[in-house]
């Protein structure tokens, strides 16, 4: 049976739609986009006072399989990205075994095809074990399915690796995506160095180890012309160089997370270790700065950087705790409440946020668009939906998620992937039959 969503408003910054239009899914693909489809035989969604947009992407998430799946596995964390209205995810490496030959990018392809609810994109390491050492075999791992390159958790501090890595990309027609930290700066550090970390007596991250880090990035990227992608900017230095680089025309885009955007390190007075994350929550002042460059388009998109693990994991001394946030249901309704509707951005730049740029800078020429021919992946938006984060209720295994109990305004209701309502909050879909 044919999928047709009528009466929603459509927003497509890529395709420049803009209006109420119906949309018809057949065999997968967007059909037909038409003011009004006849309704005949057809599986009839009403999305009256909905926002249509281009499947979300979120191009930086944490699955945990294979090695880790207490904490999360490829159905869970998908059926987690579909409730947060993602139609895409691209996974990074550092599983156990890591992702850094072919066998395991086709495991994580296979186990996908079999139990995930939204289309998985595996990134690959760069080096071998994520040591920085030895690179990966890139155009084997890209064969297998690859789509981009990192390894994230942990910087490349060897700069001649990441050289050639740079080169060997480009040669593929692939990216980089680097994790950027000195780890002789940021040492043992646990948070943001600062008055709160002496406050508190917990070891500092100073904010240089990540800027010097985007530095070298940058000016080997400049080197190489080769694209290179800057995960989960914290800092007001790195968003300086990030704004210099792109005015040289050097090819850098960069993602920011909202827990980087609305959380600051003065909030650590709890010692709730689900604020601990890498790199750390900073300050007001690299909140504002990172809000801005997202406003002036210096950052590229928004990805949640979804690093799940089980309570027991979380619920030890902050030192003791491992790194990150539970991401994936919150971060629509978090921009959504925080800057589109306090009109800091439009809806129009946050829809192109999370769909149109992810897939441009990741290769993905079917996806970040609804045009007839084009993957049928949908996020269907009710900007005024009151809602409560529950952490309860969340699709992922994991609950480290610092955002819990919070009052958020605007939420995702429909998550369609390949023309498969995978996602639904509003009433069943009716028949024209």
């Amino acid at each position: 049976m044919t999928l047709l969503i009528k009466n929603g408003y459509v927003k497509d910054p890529g395709s420049r739609l803009d209006k109420k239009l119906d949309i018809l899914i057949k065999n997968n693909k967007i059909a037909e986009i038409k003011e009004t489809i006849e309704e005949k035989d057809h599986q009839i969604v009403d999305a009256s006072g909905m926002i249509i947009c281009p499947g979300f992407i979120d191009m930086h998430v944490h699955l945990r399989d294979p090695g880790q799946e207490h904490k999360e596995t490829i159905e869970t964390g998908s059926k987690a990205a579909a409730a947060g209205g993602f139609t895409s995810v691209a996974c990074m490496p550092n599983t156990y075994p890591v992702n850094d030959n072919s066998g395991i990018t086709k495991y994580i392809i296979s186990k996908a095809k079999k139990s995930a609810s939204v289309n998985l994109f595996p990134i690959a390491a760069l080096s071998i074990g994520q040591k920085g050492e030895i690179l990966t075999e890139m155009a084997d791992l890209a064969d297998a399915g690859a789509i981009a390159f990192s390894d994230d958790g942990m910087p490349v501090s060897n700069s001649q690796l990441m050289r050639r890595g740079l080169e060997y990309a480009k040669g593929l027609g692939t990216l980089i995506i680097e994790h950027c930290e000195d780890l002789d700066l940021s040492s043992d550090g646990v948070m943001n160095e600062g008055h709160n970390s002496y406050l508190l007596g917990l070891r500092g991250i100073p904010d240089y180890s990540e800027d010097v880090m985007v530095a070298r990035n940058i000016i080997l990227a400049e080197k190489t012309k080769a694209p290179l992608h800057l995960a989960h900017i914290s800092t007001q230095g790195s968003v300086e160089l990030i704004k210099s680089a792109k005015n040289k025309g050097i090819p850098i885009t960069s993602e920011v997370t909202p827990h980087h955007l609305f959380l600051d390190d003065s909030l650590l007075t709890s010692y709730n270790t689900n604020l601990k994350v890498n790199p750390p929550i900073r300050t007001k002042q690299d909140n504002q700065s990172l809000i801005m460059a997202v406003k002036q388009g210096i950052i590229d998109v928004f990805a949640t950087d979804h690093a799940p693990h089980s309570q027991d994991e979380k619920d030890v001394e902050f030192n003791e705790a491992p790194f990150g946030i539970n991401g994936l249901e919150t971060a629509v309704s978090l921009i959504l409440d925080k800057l589109v509707h306090k009109k800091v951005i439009s809806l129009d730049k946050m829809i192109e946020m999370f769909s149109c740029k992810p897939a441009k800078i990741l290769g993905l020429e079917n996806k970040g668009k609804i045009k007839v021919g084009a993957a049928a992946d949908l996020t269907l938006l009710d900007t005024e939906k009151k809602i409560t984060v529950d952490v309860k209720k969340f699709q992922s295994k994991s609950r480290n998620n610092p955002f819990h109990d919070w009052k958020l305004r605007g939420a995702p209701v429909m998550t369609v992937v390949s023309g498969k309502i995978v996602y639904s909050s509003l009433k069943k879909p009716s028949s024209s039959q």
